[in-house]
């Protein structure tokens, strides 16, 4: 049943005139009912709204009703139950629609780790859809500066008015069991950002440009289908606003890695020709669905919009900061910032885990997502004295019978004290492995690495997923991210160029591991452009054939630049946008062919370890050979000066198949590689202007400079 649709809130006049109020109000009851501490958040069953907020250390509770677009308080209720710490109530005759906010009374102690204060509203951390559009005002902070020491005292400035609103909404139906599912020995992943994957995209209606309809629209299926990615993994999509000091360059956070709101779908994707965001986002989860396509998503639990302790007080620090957030243990009014962003989200508080579980399981059971990417994942896992893979979170993640059938990908590095923890996360936790990129664009770029370390790469990281009992798989290998230069720009650049992001090229690293074929920046010169497309293969050949999950950035595949600009994150521009007029035809194809192979040839991929460093104990499918045809020897993998060496795949005793010869030359001089007996095929050099051009070789093969070739062949003895 529902309540009469008079007392929606979404019949209020969006003025919020006084008659309106009043026939509002009629139809309320004059206080709250008990209601329910579960579950959390606001839940409407059609006869009313149940409210339940989780505050360990508040006094009073107090739930504020407003007219339909939030502007104007209509009224507000005690809450009138506790149980344990769940403030809940329950208020008669409304339903989806109606919009509401917090306030949170209780002692402002900083020094304890308390900043309650009732003036300021407050967002409902369980809210599914947000009202109003944000704006950085000093109301919104806890605070008042008063002396010209920087003390900080209790605001009294209400921010009624302009604070975020939670509305209440019905959970769209379970999708049900419809995931592609794609096995993890299949999976190829393609990192893209909604806005800038489709914006300027030729095929893409301008109404559509830039959203979540634009990443499902069949242009950009097909572009992935004929690509051979099998799984989207699009920047963060829940909630968030742009930091108070990138506003006043007059950017905006266009990653929108800076959450405040994880059940709600950001809005500024939403195409308006749908009924909402929340049902556009899961039209376009259902659309890439019946692709065959999987959607995983980027999510930021290590820190909130709500910044350090000078920050705003807009949801989680005025509701319960001392539980919500990681405190400085031996002064707790200051956060501990292990994110670089202020505060630490305290996911080791039982309540804080249960909210990012909640969370993750609303977006796999209402959104149909297939994963996880989670970022600086070290946080979600520190406890009192550090990172710990058996903490409460992994724990209850893996034993969860939702999210556990997920795929979940960490960042395995935060920035507090001893953050990076590659190849330490849970089993089947696959990880974003840095060192892959590190080793692969040293190799080919600076020459900087040696033979041995890079054929550790390329074997999925063996020295560091081994040990562990983690798959080859568990080692998701990128050559490039959205948080650095892009392919192009990596053959392209010597130096970052960040000028245009306002902080006088300060911001982003500088060990981008490049180089700029001897032009920085865009060229016309034949012989540099030649150097560019060649190293592009190499680097493209090296991630899509070794060992591990291989992650694409969008646009790699056809050539797109940033200028040269490696920390992007406030460039809602060209800069960001991706450029399809400038689409590489070629580089692309290269790009679909190299996945499929990947895909026919178990060699590379295969689930199973295979291939060790040290000759005499090389399993009988992988032998590794120095360019005259020796096995290498332990000398040979630590020499410095020499960049070129072989890997020979070959069949188990008892099945049958072909041989791979996976030939690599890093030096800067053409090598002739001495093969096994043959005869052999090449398949593809990425020297060549046509690389898959097939041709008949038997013993020899010479292979250009900083260039990789892949030839075929039969076991010799085979019928």
């Amino acid at each position: 049943m529902g309540g009469p649709p008079a007392i929606h809130s979404r019949h209020l006049a969006a003025s919020g005139d006084h008659n309106s109020r009043i026939r509002f109000l009629m139809h309320l009851p004059s206080r709250l009912a008990n209601g329910r501490a579960w579950p959390l958040g606001a839940t409407a069953d059609g006869e009313g709204v149940n409210f339940a907020l989780f505050s360990a250390n508040a006094t009073r509770v107090e739930l504020c009703i407003f007219n339909h677009d939030g502007t104007t308080e209509i009224t507000r209720f005690p809450m009138p139950a506790r149980t344990g710490d769940v403030w809940h109530g329950y208020l008669e005759s409304v339903g989806p629609g109606l919009v509401y906010g917090y306030r949170v009374h209780g002692p402002y102690e900083p020094e304890r780790g308390h900043r309650f204060n009732p003036n300021k509203l407050l967002l409902d951390p369980y809210a599914r859809e947000i009202v109003g559009e944000f704006r950085w005002k000093n109301e919104h902070f806890g605070f008042e500066m008063r002396h010209p020491d920087g003390h900080r005292s209790f605001s009294t400035a209400d921010n009624g008015r302009s604070a975020l609103k939670a509305r209440v909404v019905l959970d769209l139906p379970s999708t049900g069991d419809v995931r592609p599912r794609v096995p993890p020995e299949q999976t190829v992943i393609y990192e893209a950002h909604v806005k800038g994957l489709t914006l300027q995209h030729p095929k893409v209606p301008e109404e559509l440009r830039g959203t979540y309809l634009g990443v499902c629209h069949p242009a950009l299926i097909e572009h992935m289908l004929k690509l051979g990615v099998t799984t989207i993994e699009l920047l963060p999509v829940q909630f968030g606003i742009p930091e108070q000091h990138v506003v006043a360059r007059g950017m905006t956070n266009y990653w929108n890695y800076n959450p405040l709101a994880y059940f709600a779908v950001e809005p500024r994707y939403w195409s308006r020709t749908t009924p909402s965001p929340e049902s556009e986002f899961r039209e376009m989860v259902d659309t890439l669905h019946a692709a065959g396509l999987e959607v995983v998503i980027d999510v930021v639990y290590n820190h909130t919009a709500e910044a350090g302790e000078t920050g705003p007080t807009l949801s989680y620090r005025g509701i319960d900061h001392q539980s919500y957030y990681r405190l400085q243990p031996n002064d707790p009014s200051h956060c501990e910032n292990l994110t670089g962003c202020g505060n630490t989200v305290n996911v080791a508080h039982p309540r804080v885990t249960q909210l990012v579980l909640d969370s993750l399981r609303y977006w796999v059971n209402n959104f149909g997502v297939d994963g996880f990417r989670f970022d600086l994942a070290p946080a979600i896992g520190r406890r009192a004295h550090g990172f710990d893979p058996d903490a409460a979170f992994f724990v209850a993640f893996e034993q969860d019978p939702v999210l556990s059938t997920v795929k979940r990908i960490a960042e395995p590095w935060d920035l507090g004290h001893d953050g990076y923890r590659l190849g330490q996360f849970p089993t089947a936790w696959m990880e974003w492995n840095d060192k892959f990129r590190d080793t692969a664009r040293g190799f080919w770029l600076q020459h900087s690495r040696s033979r041995g370390e890079f054929a550790r790469r390329i074997m999925a990281s063996s020295d560091i997923f081994q040990g562990s009992h983690r798959a080859p798989l568990c080692s998701v290998n990128f050559i490039t991210a959205h948080d650095g230069f892009t392919l192009e720009d990596s053959v392209s650049y010597k130096e970052k160029h960040n000028e245009a992001n306002g902080e006088d090229n300060r911001d982003g690293h500088s060990h981008n591991l490049s180089t700029n074929c001897g032009e920085e920046g865009p060229s016309t010169k034949p012989a540099v452009l030649m150097e560019r497309r060649r190293l592009k293969r190499a680097l493209l050949a090296t991630l899509l054939l070794s060992r591990g999950t291989p992650m694409l950035l969008a646009g790699d595949e056809f050539g797109r630049s940033q200028g040269g600009n490696n920390n992007a994150y406030c460039q809602d521009s060209e800069i960001s946008w991706l450029d399809w007029s400038k689409f590489d035809e070629k580089l692309c194809e290269f790009v679909a062919l190299l996945i499929r192979l990947r895909g026919v040839h178990g060699a590379m991929p295969n689930a199973m370890w295979g291939g060790r460093m040290d000759a005499a104990h090389a399993p009988y499918d992988l032998v590794w050979y120095n360019p005259h045809g020796g096995v290498m020897t332990a000398e040979d993998w630590n020499q410095s000066h020499e960049h070129s060496f072989s890997a020979i795949f070959t069949p188990s005793p008892g099945t049958r198949g072909p041989r791979l010869a996976l030939l690599l030359n890093g030096d800067v001089q053409a090598v002739q590689f001495e093969l096994p007996p043959g005869p052999w095929q090449r398949v593809f050099d990425t020297d060549l202007e046509e690389p898959f051009q097939p041709a008949s070789c038997t013993t020899r093969y010479t292979l250009a400079h900083r260039a990789v070739a892949a030839l075929f062949s039969l076991p010799v003895g085979t019928p």
